[in-house]
């Protein structure tokens, strides 16, 4: 069920279909998109429940406590949440097509790094949801975690931080990626500069042209028309539907 996002007074869908799990998540939520990535890049059969984050259903709140996407409803009727544990679940329940690398070490070290991306992640969501100009140190929050990733790919010599294809550090830090020419229209024009981010740029390129990542991939146009709306203080979550009727 990928349409209208459900609100309050809405009734609660009937269960998925036998072999399906269930995803409630959000248009236009980037830790929604992480899992969605990893269900389409292991090919696991799922559908989605979307869900109104400024009028959430009664009875959301039963599949997940603090009302947060993505929650995920697995075989047995239990749901989990929390898009990183979400992401860790399915890469060890179900093995094929494996998005964690297998040597425990870099594991770990993937992980550390999608934890360092949180501060670019947090910045970046101070910035593109609050009215205001770009401040100083969020410039330099963005600069410095850019950076990071940047000697990163250098490092390791690869044309995805997984190798020869996305793994599950390219894919969780992937969302923020998608939206980061939005900074150059809300925040600061010279901040996303090729010529300092040449690797970044040349890999964000590349995974725009990955058939798991255009499955979910919106246009910064869209991603910019969505943020007004939510600036307005009237999130438009059905836009692309609506555009389409």
């Amino acid at each position: 069920m990928n349409g209208p996002h459900l609100s309050r007074g809405s009734k609660q869908p009937s269960p998925p279909p036998k072999g399906k799990l269930r995803l409630y998540s959000n248009r236009f939520c980037p830790y929604s998109q992480r899992v969605i990535l990893v269900l389409d890049a292991k090919k696991i059969a799922y559908d989605v429940v979307n869900i109104n984050l400024y009028s959430k259903p009664d009875w959301y709140y039963d599949k997940s406590p603090y009302g947060k996407v993505p929650a995920l409803e697995v075989e047995n009727g239990d749901v989990i949440y929390e898009s990183l544990i979400i992401a860790d679940y399915l890469d060890d329940r179900y093995h094929a097509h494996q998005l964690h690398n297998k040597d425990p070490l870099q594991k770990a070290k993937d992980r550390l790094l999608i934890e360092q991306f949180n501060r670019v992640v947090n910045t970046m969501y101070r910035v593109l949801t609050n009215v205001g100009r770009i401040g100083l140190d969020d410039d330099e929050a963005i600069a410095n975690g850019l950076s990071t990733f940047e000697r990163e790919l250098a490092n390791r010599g690869s044309q995805f931080f997984g190798g020869n294809k996305p793994g599950m550090l390219d894919l969780m830090i992937w969302p923020w990626c998608e939206r980061a020419d939005i900074l150059k229209i809300f925040g600061n024009q010279n901040l996303l500069k090729k010529e300092k981010y040449a690797k970044l740029m040349d890999w964000s390129q590349r995974m725009s042209e990955e058939s798991v990542v255009r499955r979910s991939m919106m246009d910064s146009i869209t991603h910019v028309r969505y943020l007004q709306s939510y600036r307005a203080g009237m999130p438009d979550y059905d836009m692309i539907l609506n555009a389409s009727d």
